[in-house]
């Protein structure tokens, strides 16, 4: 429905509490929701995610009187008024999904197309007829996918290269003879170059060769108490058979304590392995997979969107930026800003861009100088428009900010 929205801003509600769709991927926690935030799970299936935002693959709603009014129906009414001129000029939508995210088992190994790559192809698939839903389809929109995470548990993940010569080392010590060839071409010539071809080749082994690698690997790890190899054994019980099973001796493998966070880049393969946290990306969902999945690789396409540089196991977490009790991110992208508040009290925000508001350990009371007020639950959100200008806060515990 559209919503008529014609007083003036000052005359306009400033709190939106949200009601969220719950995404129930396969790879999803039956519990971890439920037990941080008491959000009901009456069928007991996997509830991987929790959106929060206007994407249309699960849009938000808020009550607008007796109505349920989508996000993004309310924001289109005057997106100038409600992101304000700038964002609405240049995204033309609210430009982040904000998400609880609960994984008991491992995604698939991802890269993301920076924003140049992800409107030519978008583009060329167009132009070719692709439909959007064909499950070879690389690119669903012209958008990069930046993101970041927030540890809730420990969080385990891969994110990045690691050294060239760490991934020689633990390739050399599985001494698997369908892969020396390639693993001896990389040490001779341990480039980018090299290291894109090495991945290539990796990646597109068939038949024999890929079945006689892939239980030359298991056996080793199943014999190793390294764990690395540990990892490995595990991921082979999810994904029996898959090529991605080599991924963690190619990327850094890290878990992050509760409240650590990091910055998953565009041309970078990463992957979520275990844990819940909190997630907020850019508007997309252009995936090109690297394993870990039953689903469409094309590996041409990933090497082609794929930055082969070492990232250093040191520079994984984010170092926030703190000021009176809140902890900024640092975020190298426009799409959006990140910042926990761990106590609040009468305390003063003042705001130029949309914003959801996320409780994450006791109940939240928002006001604003209008007197307008709102309660919000743990585990459950708030939209602010950016014309409501400021707020007040409430909450013994920590609030989970998104913006722009």
């Amino acid at each position: 429905m559209q919503v008529e929205l014609t007083l003036l801003p000052t005359m306009l509600r400033k709190f939106f509490p949200m009601t969220n769709v719950i995404q129930n991927y396969a790879w999803g926690s039956t519990s971890s929701i439920h037990d941080l935030f008491g959000i009901t799970n009456p069928n007991h299936e996997p509830q991987a995610e929790v959106w929060m935002g206007a994407h249309p693959n699960g849009c938000s709603t808020i009550g607008i009187g007796a109505n349920a009014t989508k996000l993004s129906t309310l924001i289109d009414n005057n997106a100038a008024l409600f992101l304000n001129d700038a964002i609405a000029d240049h995204f033309g939508e609210l430009p982040y999904l904000f998400k609880i995210l609960a994984a008991e088992k491992a995604l698939s190994i991802q890269v993301h197309p920076n924003k140049a790559q992800a409107e030519r192809g978008f583009a060329r698939e167009q132009q070719q007829g692709i439909a959007l839903t064909a499950s070879h389809r690389n690119y669903k929109d012209p958008n990069h996918k930046p993101e970041l995470v927030y540890a809730l548990t420990p969080y385990q993940a891969m994110n990045g290269f690691r050294s060239t010569a760490q991934i020689i080392n633990n390739f050399k010590q599985l001494a698997i003879s369908e892969l020396e060839p390639l693993i001896n071409q990389l040490e001779s010539s341990p480039t980018p170059q090299a290291l894109a071809d090495f991945f290539a080749a990796l990646l597109s082994i068939e038949g024999e060769a890929k079945a006689q690698a892939i239980n030359k690997l298991i056996h080793y790890a199943s014999q190793s108490e390294q764990p690395l190899f540990t990892l490995i054994t595990e991921l082979a019980k999810q994904y029996p058979g898959d090529v991605g099973l080599f991924a963690p001796l190619l990327l850094n493998v890290i878990t992050l304590e509760p409240g650590q966070a990091m910055f998953l880049d565009a041309e970078t393969p990463h992957a979520y392995i275990k844990g819940t946290g909190l997630e907020i990306m850019a508007n997309s969902d252009n995936v090109l997979r690297a394993g870990l999945t039953p689903k469409h690789m094309d590996v041409d396409e990933l090497i082609a969107c794929t930055r082969f540089v070492e990232k250093p196991y040191q520079d994984l977490l984010l170092t926030p930026i703190e000021c009176e009790d809140m902890l900024e991110y640092p975020i190298p992208v426009d799409d959006f800003k990140f910042a926990i508040i761990q106590r609040a009290h009468q305390r003063i925000i003042v705001s130029n861009s949309a914003e959801i508001l996320l409780p994450l350990d006791d109940t939240l009371v928002l006001t604003h100088p209008d007197g307008e007020s709102c309660v919000i639950e743990k585990g459950q959100s708030v939209f602010i428009p950016a014309y409501a200008q400021s707020y007040q806060l409430d909450c013994k515990g920590r609030i989970a900010r998104a913006y722009c």
